[in-house]
């Protein structure tokens, strides 16, 4: 029931995705205002994430879990009924929120519940999987949802969504008061560093919109900085802080931190491109396009539940670093785009490539940003790598959507293999952070061993 969270968010977004040609010919929505459907979501998600997080430690994560779930459950119903984009976006962004809850906690139940180690890695593979499944499913069930009306993708998920409330509710024992973590309520940090990943998250999903360079863009951006200097001055003070600043000490962490971002920005952006590119320019239908992401989602749904086993053998590093040259490869794949693509060229194998690198990276990145921290921080942990996911999914995207509305915002071909070639551009990067870690690891696994097996010193003798 814990996994029917990211089964319901990953089964949101593929169905969502799939829809939006559908829904912009309905409501009579330009490529900009579109994106808003999807960015919606991810501005509730990304800016309240760490609340969410922080909050299931304080307040306790079944009752978290349980109360942004039923609010999950409502905005899903009030997304399929509205007559108008604006409502649409609404509904989008409360939803967002309560994903923000509801993640962070179940995932944070995950690492508290099961101790670090194999048993963990297994059920995070567990989990991972879900959400791979969720995607996989949503993929095909909205190819078929929305050749009836896309309203049938937004309404599918409530029967889930209650169904796992009511499980939830049976089955999720009440923790005692003094599991929760202790410490008072940081108001004043957890004001400023909401708004300030609001303010962020929303100065860039509508910079391409008002103009990087606009009043508007700029003064989200100048006072998401303030307010994250305001939150930072704070955590320094406070005698029990928000987010325990501490905490980004870790390499392993902040590396699995900004995996995340590229990973989940990337595929975001691409997933959005790709939409338009199979349906407005190819002229595909909702179900042939669904049938093309296919093969990614099963392959991450088949494998996802041994990676926990690979990453206890062959390690976290490795498989993200591995994971990174697959991403890379799928990008590129898309770069040959044209008007009559081959499924057995280009669709495909760029498909099994991004299923490879999901299948690798999602489970090691939730593995690794969770190891070695202590259990009243597992919602912070859990709520940071959200909020890494969400942010560099709304900067990310709204990047390649500037990309591919540059010229006078209509989406053309060319525009499309610039898109494609931003997403390969970032995933660049994070092979290179990828790589790095995997060195870093290595050295210090050398130096460990020579202080475990110091070499006999040799003595001079007359």
């Amino acid at each position: 029931m814990l996994s029917a969270v990211i089964f319901l968010d990953a089964l949101d977004v593929s169905m969502v995705g799939v829809a939006l040609p559908s829904i912009q010919a309905d409501l009579g929505l330009s490529t900009a205002t579109l994106q808003w459907v999807v960015s919606g979501y991810v501005l509730g998600y990304g800016g309240l994430l760490l609340l969410g997080g922080r909050t299931a430690d304080l307040l306790g994560r079944r009752r978290v879990f349980l109360i942004a779930l039923a609010v999950f459950a409502v905005a899903s119903l009030l997304g399929g009924i509205v007559n108008d984009g604006t409502l649409l976006i609404v509904a989008r962004f409360v939803k967002g929120i309560s994903a923000a809850f509801t993640a962070p906690a179940a995932l944070s139940i995950i690492t508290t519940t099961f101790a670090e180690g194999p048993a963990r890695n297994r059920a995070l593979s567990i989990f991972t999987a879900s959400g791979a499944s969720g995607f996989s499913l949503g993929l095909v069930l909205s190819g078929f949802l929305t050749e009836l009306g896309w309203r049938w993708t937004f309404l599918m998920p409530v029967p889930v969504a209650l169904i796992a409330l009511a499980a939830g509710l049976r089955m999720l024992p009440r923790p005692k008061r003094e599991e929760r973590a202790e410490g008072g309520h940081d108001l004043l940090g957890a004001a400023t560093i909401t708004f300030s990943m609001l303010l962020l998250v929303f100065a860039v999903v509508q910079a391409p919109e008002a103009g990087w360079g606009s009043a508007r863009t700029l003064g989200s951006l100048a006072g998401a900085i303030a307010l994250l200097a305001v939150f930072v001055i704070t955590e320094l003070r406070v005698e029990h802080p928000l987010v325990r600043l501490a905490i980004l000490r870790s390499g392993p962490l902040v590396r699995a931190n900004l995996g995340l971002v590229i990973l989940f920005g990337s595929y975001v952006s691409f997933q959005f491109v790709a939409m338009q590119y199979f349906q407005n320019l190819l002229g595909w239908s909702a179900l042939h396009t669904a049938l093309a992401f296919l093969p990614a989602g099963l392959l991450v749904a088949l494998t996802s539940t041994k990676m926990g086993d690979f990453a206890d053998r062959f390690g976290t590093g490795r498989l993200i670093a591995i994971g990174s040259v697959a991403l890379v490869g799928g990008y590129g794949v898309f770069l040959g785009a044209g008007e009559h693509p081959s499924l057995a060229t280009m669709v495909i194998p760029g498909m099994v490539l991004l299923g490879v690198a999901f299948a690798l990276m999602f489970p090691a990145l939730n593995i690794q940003a969770t190891a070695g921290v202590a259990d009243d921080e597992q919602g912070l942990a859990s709520g940071l790598l959200n909020t890494s996911g969400q942010v560099g999914g709304a900067l990310t995207l709204a990047v390649v959507t500037a990309v591919a509305t540059a010229h006078g915002g209509a989406v053309t071909m060319p525009a499309i293999r610039s898109s494609f070639a931003v997403c390969a551009a970032i995933a660049l990067i994070g092979l290179g952070i990828a790589l790095t870690g995997v060195l870093l690891a290595r050295g210090n696994a050398k130096k460990a061993t020579a202080e475990a097996d110091p070499q006999p010193q040799l003595v001079e003798t007359a």
